[in-house]
């Protein structure tokens, strides 16, 4: 008897996710546009993921005798000043990119939940302790923050992804406690509260799930984000340490020579752009279906 009504509610727990799910898609595949970058953005980071399985050469062996060649079938993409094959250089700094991209926003995930949903959850004294910190942060110019971080730890990724992570988690934290604020005064969480839970236990299991729409949001613009920011101190000489690829350095190289090789350019510009625009799709497309459910709800 009891294994049957285990069954049940098993039943009864997984029916409800499932048509969520699939409610979800029918409104995000509305928007072909958002479905096609989500598609490439698929693409995009399984060829991150496996540059060092998929890149024809070593992105970081020379070959003088193939300095500046134009794209063959030898090299797609062409070769650099050292004879470097390209793609397996774009390839190679993609890869650290979306390990920036993602890693950073991993912990500025993990940091911004926390102190959101803990301000927004607990309120008073605790609320305007974390916010007030909150602020301090986000005054400080961010990128002249990741500077000295990186000028003190070093040009490697680990530090690189902790200078962007380091100022990036104050936006999450106000969208989730923005949120939270808002959930917390749901009927099923004063239940919870009336049944003696903890508020660890409701801000995981019942506020946190039931704020997920603008986080998903928040996170497709994130990304994007932490990449342009490692993009951005690889221009100022502060990214990651050669012969390391690295998409933002490969831009500057060739825009230096942007006139006489211009395939040294328009490989890593193409790819960065296709992958920034489409996450930039992703999170629109993600933004109409919460903001329509929003609407609705609001009626």
């Amino acid at each position: 008897m009891s294994t049957t009504a285990a069954k049940t509610e098993n039943v009864h727990l997984t029916r409800p996710q499932a048509t969520a799910w699939k409610r979800f898609w029918r409104r995000f595949s509305k928007n072909h546009l958002a479905v096609v970058s989500l598609c490439v953005l698929v693409l995009v980071v399984a060829c991150a993921a496996l540059s060092n399985v998929i890149s024809p050469y070593n992105p970081t062996t020379s070959d003088f005798s193939h300095v500046y060649s134009p794209p063959t079938w030898q090299h797609w993409l062409g070769t650099d000043s050292l004879g470097r094959d390209m793609l397996s250089r774009i390839l190679g700094g993609l890869r650290n990119a979306c390990a920036i991209g993602f890693g950073a926003e991993i912990v500025e995930l993990t940091v911004g939940i926390l102190v959101g949903a803990m301000a927004g959850y607990l309120g008073g004294t605790m609320d305007n302790l974390l916010m007030r910190a909150v602020d301090i942060v986000y005054a400080f110019p961010s990128f002249l923050f990741s500077i000295i971080l990186v000028v003190l730890l070093g040009h490697n990724l680990g530090a690189i992804l902790i200078a962007v992570a380091a100022t990036s988690w104050v936006g999450m934290a106000r969208v989730v406690r923005s949120q939270v604020m808002k959930v917390r005064q749901s009927g099923f969480v004063e239940a919870s509260q009336g049944m003696g839970a903890s508020w660890w236990r409701i801000i995981t299991r019942y506020i946190i799930p039931n704020s997920m729409g603008p986080i998903l949001v928040s996170i497709t613009f994130g990304i994007p984000a932490n990449m342009m920011a490692e993009a951005g101190l690889s221009v100022v000489g502060l990214g990651i340490e050669p012969p390391t690829p690295d998409l933002g350095t490969l831009i500057i190289e060739g825009q230096s020579a942007m006139f006489s090789y211009p395939f040294l350019l328009l490989g890593p510009v193409i790819v960065f752009a296709i992958t920034l625009i489409s996450f930039a799709l992703v999170g629109d497309g993600l933004r109409d279906v919460f903001d329509s459910k929003s609407s609705r709800r609001g009626r």
